[in-house]
């Protein structure tokens, strides 16, 4: 079966809502919402298709736009390559010039919309900052709250709380405290037993390698209301974390760090290779800061997840 290539675009307008459409019932996922878009020809790159499409299905012309993410998705009766690209300026104002209905929405209202399976992780990428602050270990717990507390001021949006070095109860407290600091400004991702999940059913969960390998074979933990994300450090656990149902992932050593030392770095062109495997969004990890970010994004990633290198107390 030959796989058809389609360029999709996440495009936002200038309030940051996103604009999709609906499929023409006589078409395959007739009926469901999309992202706007349509095949790649023969001979033709995905960025001139994405333009030319845009402009024949929304009267609009393209001005910057960079890859968000690359998705293999089989359905029983085709295999789709989703080419998709987040488009941030154009010009003119969309329309459905082919009829089809359109809805500009708030990207944390777009679960609401029922969508094709191939497009669940480009709603999972246009949702998602493209920074994943991570904080350091060996801080105390009011030290912690008062970096976090910047961050948030700075416009962070995706938290981890990592304290491996605080004890159950300790980190039990200072999750209650992060929780509170976040609620309304930024997603908290919480680390620890999956017994914990029902005492803070605001965060959401990022997983070890250790315990995705032991609950992937179980499927997702909890529903999809909640983000579920895991630590990744090769094929083997992306491919796990894919059957997990994870909405996104880190992927790391990138680059050598300080914090792992002993960890043999991916390095760029391996982990351009992983990537382009992945079922989900994916944040690059180890040795990063924010000036590797556009590279990171050139390879296919989602952004960049790190410590010291968004740390605002560094």
């Amino acid at each position: 079966m030959t796989r058809i290539a389609v360029a999709a675009a996440v495009i936002r307008g200038g309030d940051g809502r996103v604009l999709i459409a609906r499929r023409p019932l006589d078409k395959h996922q007739g009926g469901l919402w999309e992202f706007p878009g349509g095949k790649i020809e023969p001979g033709e790159t995905a960025e001139a298709a994405l333009g030319r499409e845009l402009e024949e299905e929304l009267g609009i012309q393209v001005r910057a736009a960079r890859p968000l993410i690359r998705i293999h998705h089989d359905y029983p009766d085709k295999q789709v390559l989703l080419d998709v690209w987040e488009v941030s300026t154009f010009d003119g104002e969309p329309h459905g010039a082919e009829g089809q209905p359109l809805a500009w929405v708030r990207p944390q209202d777009l679960p609401a919309y029922e969508f094709p399976a191939a497009n669940r992780p480009i709603v999972a990428a246009a949702r998602l900052p493209q920074q994943y602050l991570i904080t350091p270990d060996g801080l105390a717990p009011d030290e912690l709250l008062r970096g976090m507390r910047l961050a948030l001021e700075r416009g962070v949006r995706l938290v981890q709380l990592r304290a491996p070095a605080l004890f159950d109860p300790q980190y039990r407290d200072l999750a209650l405290d992060a929780q509170g600091l976040c609620a309304g400004r930024a997603q908290l991702m919480l680390k620890g037993p999956l017994e914990w999940l029902a005492d803070f059913p605001a965060a959401g969960w990022h997983l070890t390698a250790e315990q995705l390998r032991r609950y992937a074979p179980k499927g997702r933990p909890f529903p999809r209301e909640r983000w579920l994300a895991a630590s990744c450090h090769s094929a083997e656990e992306l491919a796990l974390a894919g059957q997990m149902g994870a909405d996104f992932v880190t992927l790391s050593p990138i680059l050598p760090t300080r914090s792992h030392p002993e960890a043999e770095p991916l390095g760029w062109h391996q982990a351009e290779g992983l990537i382009e495997r992945c079922t989900c969004p994916v944040y690059l990890l180890g040795g990063l800061t924010l000036e590797r970010l556009p590279q990171a994004q050139g390879i296919g990633a989602q952004g960049i997840a790190a410590i010291r290198g968004l740390w605002p107390l560094a």
